[in-house]
């Protein structure tokens, strides 16, 4: 069937010439001034301390936590691994966990000008809050209990100046995360306070009247303590976005005036002392909405969405023998949605969505290591003891939705990496979990980890995963624009994959990777006869099949290139149809080099993203982003500036629309500008 394409250049982005929040802040901040935090396994910070000291080589072949919960090297590790340090952070300029993301192959993100969406090896459901891949900070979980959301907009909770390193690990993770581990795991390392010593100021200023500050500290205290304390406020004026689909006169032409605002806030901090640490974590974000999503009044001033995070959590890690280790954590979040939505009934009534959730948990492992076998056993338990959903009207009042729910999840879990041979590595893990909602499960994984050289890796792996419906998709029903799914199915996929890593030279590595995923029980946001919007297990059987290249090469630490290409089909084999928002074809540049002088140091990115299918079944056409970011070096002691330029040739695209949305495709920002500086002192 033949797909029309609208054209995206019609798109036009006009620059502009509760209680439990409170308590869970105070708490967060307590914790960061006052109690001791380390990440929860101080071994992944142990070497994050000396990237800068690394070698070329080193450099190359990162050690890496998330893959296996143990350090071990990207090449033995049972997946397909892209680190992306702070360094690389700050020389690209990202703006965005979902920027870092981007940047890795086989990833692509997609905006939607609420917040930013993540797909994995062409898998970006309509309809879907990035649960489909599990974000942790230091190990801790981040996933919500109501929507299982991976924040990886502004509304994530961590400022990127705090992160050491994002470790990308693609495949099932069930066999050892459970739930949201379906198509990979993004684990963030946090700095510590030592690579800080001292207080350090942040200043940005950006187009659309972005402003950002930020003040941290951090320091070592005595017998190996350490500390980190960081806050940061940001805003954005945002722009002036024109919508084809509210061309009138009524809707004043079609321009969202005013109505692209962004504004955050941020405090975390961490502090250990010998085995103990502590995390504490707040973070509010409100976004103005200008796309009139969920059927409400085009170009309304009070149309908002604000979503707020908190966090504590307490682990220790200790040695019961010179084999054993353990690790113990018990940890408290929530997470707090309000929206505002203005509708046109007649007259105007402004709605109110909320939603509240409140979970606490504990983890337990144990980690030995034997002859040739590395052992991890775990068992986890969470307490959603929170999942409020309402909706109501608030002049007239009017209650559509005020469901409250508690659900609990177990699991118990085993892993073992054996050394059959010097060239032999097996990894074999098994898992169970139950959820109070969907029943039990049981997840394997096997690799078998051929090195048949020191420079060369080649992986055979094997895993399944799961994902349980969560509580928005069940429970949320509000008569006028969505409808409960109470007989949801957990998701499942069967994964096959093959990975060749080597090192053609010490600065030269080449990754290659065939894969093939086999999805069922595929939840997707859908409308049906009725008009309303429903979560269903109804996107068949799914094949999401492809192939992945990438090259890194380093001269020195700060000239670098990575290059990738992966090519993707998903495809439902019941209809035959391609999946939307997939897209065949991604190509990635990034490269970055001292300018003379060695003063200065330029980055530059070039993204490609190939055409995808919309849910009204047209198309948006492929395009290519370039960045570029200039970096200080030796500016002044202490000083260090950054400017960078996004969309560098102002081209004009757009990411598919969701279910909510009016619009088929939404126009993306074109040419933007940021300038940053540092201050450590």
């Amino acid at each position: 069937m033949h797909e029309s394409r609208p054209n995206t250049e019609a798109f036009e982005v006009q620059p502009y010439p509760a209680r439990g929040v409170a308590i869970a802040g105070l708490i967060a901040l307590t914790a960061a001034l006052f109690a001791p935090v380390e990440a929860a396994t101080p071994d992944k910070t142990s070497q994050s301390a000396r990237l800068t000291e690394l070698s070329i080589e080193q450099l190359l072949d990162l050690e890496i936590y998330s893959a296996s919960k143990f350090l071990q090297k990207t090449s033995e590790a049972p997946a397909a691994v892209t680190v992306i340090t702070a360094a690389d952070i700050k020389r690209f300029g990202y703006r965005s966990l979902g920027d870092v993301l981007a940047s890795a192959r086989g990833i692509f993100v997609t905006n939607d000008r609420n917040y930013q969406y993540l797909g994995v090896r062409g898998v970006n459901r309509p309809g879907d809050y990035n649960s489909r891949i599990l974000l942790m900070v230091d190990g801790y979980r981040v996933n919500d209990a109501n929507y299982d959301t991976a924040s990886i907009g502004q509304e994530f909770f961590l400022d990127l100046d705090l992160i050491e390193r994002v470790e990308v690990v693609r495949g099932p993770g069930s066999s050892i995360y459970g739930s949201n581990a379906f198509f990979g795991v993004v684990d963030v390392i946090t700095k510590r306070g030592q690579a800080l010593s001292g207080a350090e100021l942040s200043a940005e200023a950006a187009s659309f009247g972005g402003a950002k500050a930020r003040f941290s500290h951090g320091q070592s205290l005595a017998d190996g303590g350490d500390l980190l304390i960081s806050a940061t406020s940001q805003s954005s004026r945002g722009e002036d976005l024109h919508f084809r689909e509210f061309d009138t006169p009524a809707n004043n032409n079609g321009i969202a005036q005013s109505l692209d605002g962004d504004r955050a806030k941020r405090v975390f901090g961490k502090l250990s002392l010998g085995e103990f640490s502590l995390t504490g974590a707040y973070s509010e974000r409100s976004k103005a909405v200008p796309t009139a999503a969920f059927s409400t009044v085009f170009n309304d001033p009070r149309t908002k969405t604000k979503d707020s995070q908190a966090l504590l959590d307490i682990a220790y890690r200790g040695q019961l023998s010179e084999q054993v280790s353990v690790s113990a954590r018990a940890y408290w979040g929530g997470y707090f949605f309000d929206a505002i939505y203005p509708y046109d009934q007649p007259p105007v009534t402004v709605n109110n969505d909320m939603s509240s959730a409140e979970w606490w948990g504990a983890d337990l492992r144990l980690t030995g290591r034997h002859d040739d076998h590395t052992i991890i056993a775990g068992l986890e338990y969470q307490d959603n003891y929170r999942q409020d959903l309402k909706n109501h009207d608030l002049d007239p009042a009017f209650v559509y939705i005020d469901e409250k729910h508690r659900s609990l999840r177990r699991a118990l879990y085993v892993q073992d990496e054996i050394r059959i041979a010097r060239s032999l590595i097996l990894n074999v893990g098994l898992r169970y979990d139950n959820y109070s909602t969907s029943g039990s499960t049981i997840n394997p994984r096997v690799a078998v980890i051929y090195l048949p050289q020191p420079a060369t890796a080649i992986k055979l792996l094997y895993g399944t995963a799961f994902r349980a419906p969560n509580a928005y998709e069940l429970y949320y029903a509000d008569a006028t624009t969505s409808k409960a799914s109470q007989n949801l199915k957990p998701e499942t996929t069967a994964s096959y994959e093959i990975v060749g890593e080597h090192q053609i030279h010490p600065n030269l590595r080449a990754t290659a990777s065939i894969y093939r995923n086999d999805l069922r029980n595929m939840i997707s946001q859908i409308t049906d006869t009725d008009g309303l919007n429903v979560f269903l297990n109804a996107a068949g059987r799914i094949r999401a099949q492809g192939a992945e290249f990438e090259l890194e090469q380093a001269w020195s630490a700060d000239r670098r290139l990575r290059a990738s290409y992966a090519r993707q089909t998903t495809r439902n084999e019941i209809t035959g149809n391609e999946l939307e928002n997939s897209p065949r074809h991604l190509v990635k540049f990034n490269y970055s080099q001292p300018l003379p002088g060695d003063d200065w140091l330029a980055a530059a990115e070039l993204h490609y993203t190939g055409q995808r299918r919309t849910l009204a079944g047209g198309s948006t056409a492929g395009f290519a982003v370039a960045n570029l970011t200039v970096l200080s070096r030796r500016l002044a002691a202490g000083l260090e500036v950054s400017a960078s330029v996004y969309n560098a040739f102002d081209k004009r695209y757009a990411d598919p629309g969701r279910p909510e949305h009016v619009e088929d495709a939404i126009g993306q920002s074109g040419r933007s500008y940021r300038l940053k500086l540092n201050y450590r002192f």
